[in-house]
Parts: structure tokens; C-alpha cells; sequence
């Protein structure tokens, strides 16, 4: 016979409603989720960027808010309209001139895990260095 343990000063943890079962895809992106995926792109560094949080390999591919709840990306103008298109409630592009160089904003609320990885590896592989013609 299996005895149930009793543990009176625990109550029970309850999932998390925007988050799904342990494996799934997370429902909705964190600022912890990009501080998390982007630190772990090869030859990342975190900094300052005026009241920012900027993630840079050769340059910067992402800054965070301070409140935690947007990011801009630096995509080329082709990503950009892509991910516009794809995740419209999600990406918009940044309303002046960086915005007509590709810098988009997104929502991280309306991402998923997925979704935040895909958008950070695509702006890494952008920023990062250039190899010269000799290696």
C-alpha cells in the first residue's frame, strides 16, 4: 500500500496560466526569455544603451526596454516586412528613420519562446563579425 505524504505547510503549486506544460512551447515571451536566448548566441555581451538593455556580438542585433515588455530588432528591411507579415500583432516597424533601416519593435507578450528565438537568431546572424577574405 502506497501512503500520499502530507506536507501542511505547502499548498500546491498551481501552473501558471500563460504557460504551458513543461516541453510545450511557452505561450507568451519574457524579458527574462530574451536575456536567456540571447546570452546564449555565441560571442554575446550585454550593455547598456542609454535606458536600454542592448545584446551585441560585432554590433547590437537587440535592445530591451526597461519595463521588460518590448524589444527592437535590427533585421534588414526583407526580414522586417517578413516578420511584419508574419506576426503583424506581434512586429512593427520602429515609427521613424531606424524603422526605414529595419529596426523593429515587437511585443514580446505576443511571442512565443519560439518565436523570440527565431527573431534573435535572425538579428545575431546579421551582427555578427564579418570574416575577411583570408580565413
Amino acid at each position: 500500500m502506497v501512503r500520499e505524504r502530507q506536507f501542511p505547510d505547502m499548498e500546491p503549486v498551481a501552473e501558471a496560466p500563460d504557460r504551458p506544460p513543461h516541453g510545450e512551447a511557452s505561450l507568451m515571451a519574457t524579458a527574462k526569455d530574451l536575456r536567456r536566448i540571447a546570452l546564449s548566441l555565441e560571442g554575446t555581451i550585454e550593455a547598456r544603451h542609454f535606458d536600454r538593455t542592448a545584446f551585441r556580438v560585432s554590433r547590437t542585433y537587440v535592445t530591451l526596454a526597461a519595463d521588460g515588455r518590448t524589444a527592437n530588432f535590427m533585421f534588414t528591411l526583407d526580414e522586417q516586412e517578413f516578420k511584419c507579415m508574419l506576426l503583424p500583432d506581434a512586429f512593427a516597424p520602429v515609427p521613424n528613420a531606424w524603422g526605414k533601416k529595419g529596426a523593429t519593435t515587437a511585443s514580446l507578450s505576443k511571442l512565443t519562446s519560439a518565436d523570440l528565438k527565431a527573431a534573435l537568431e535572425m538579428a545575431w546572424r546579421r551582427a555578427r563579425p564579418k570574416k575577411s577574405a583570408r580565413q
